[in-house]
């Protein structure tokens, strides 16, 4: 709950910044037009801006609709693929609990699963799964279930319950779509406002650099880079580095030191991790993990082992097991 609250809190704060923002900014500034200055405006330049802000509003709107719409679709097609063509393995259920409200229709619990992957490497990770038939009491502690993984490892989800039903949530997926149509049509609105109240019969002379036609995607894509950025400084993924729970090898690393990089996040040290390890065929490899240490990871820098996964196809490429295990994917 506290989770969801802050992250809500976070994506208000950044929004404002994105959208109102530039708004408030700009209008202040620029509460009257100088028609004379509008004359002597270049028609080409402004012409260059509009452009330049339709490409920017198109790539920020392409990718909610991918990410909104599209994703949908896909994630369907890959738990059926999934279903059709995956590995089966046998899940211990170390843990179950129930996180569905009294009055739901469904039963939704979140489970501790140990299972082999890919490499057959023993795992253990959490997964959030809805029951239609809660009296057979499938996913109680202590039971087994079939799961089905991913021989490709491309695309999330990289595993499915055998007896998962892959459907879309009709409500839901109508709420994105009109979610995205009521966005996408605000823009073309403002464009169209912003034409009939700024223009003055010049065109489009008024856009300029500081127009928040463009300044306002520019900060949306700024922000999807940003995320991205801090996720993986923060946490040490990507969306290379998270397939290898489910088909890397575990081993352990010997540390063989730690160093600042000197840089800092939040106050927190970036650490260099250099370690060496023995892969299947015994060939010793010797790596280095960046990782930002916060003051309960700092047990971990006076280790003499830490455990990785390290991919069998290539043996370079590791992450700390720790990392991996910390989200649910």
């Amino acid at each position: 709950m506290k989770k969801n609250l802050a992250v809500t809190f976070w994506a208000l704060y950044m929004l404002f910044f994105a959208i109102p923002f530039p708004m408030i900014l700009y209008y202040g500034i620029n509460s009257e037009h100088d028609i004379e200055t509008l004359i002597q405006k270049d028609p080409y330049w402004t012409l260059g801006y509009v452009l330049i802000s339709v490409l920017l509003w198109l790539n920020v709107l392409i990718g909610y609709f991918q990410r909104w719409i599209i994703q949908v679709f896909i994630t369907k097609n890959n738990l059926e693929r999934i279903k059709n063509n995956g590995l089966r393995r046998e899940a211990h259920i170390i843990s179950s609990k129930k996180t569905s409200k009294p009055n739901a229709r469904f039963n939704t619990y979140e489970l501790e699963l140990s299972f082999k992957n890919l490499s057959d490497t023993e795992i253990i990770h959490r997964t959030t799964v809805t029951d239609s038939k809660p009296l057979e009491r499938r996913f109680d502690a202590g039971q087994k279930i079939t799961i089905l993984l991913d021989r490709k490892m491309k695309n999330p989800p990289y595993f499915v319950i055998s007896s998962a039903v892959a459907t879309i949530n009709t409500r839901s997926l109508i709420l994105r779509t009109l979610g995205w149509l009521l966005f996408t049509g605000l823009v073309i609105v403002y464009y169209f406002y912003a034409y009939q109240k700024e223009s003055f019969g010049m065109g489009w002379r008024f856009m300029s650099a500081g127009h928040p036609l463009l300044i306002m995607p520019l900060v949306l894509l700024f922000y999807r880079v940003l995320v991205r950025f801090i996720f993986q400084k923060l946490t040490g993924l990507n969306q290379e580095s998270i397939p290898l729970k489910f088909k890397g090898v575990k081993t352990q690393a010997k540390l063989i030191n730690v160093r600042e990089t000197g840089t800092y996040i939040n106050d927190k040290p970036m650490m260099r991790f250099e370690m060496e390890y023995n892969d299947t065929r015994n060939q010793l490899h010797k790596n280095s993990l960046k990782k930002v240490i916060g003051v309960l990871d700092l047990e971990m820098t006076r280790k003499q082992f830490l455990d990785i996964f390290y991919d069998p196809e290539n043996p370079m490429h590791i992450v700390f097991a720790n990392d991996l295990n910390q989200f649910n994917l």
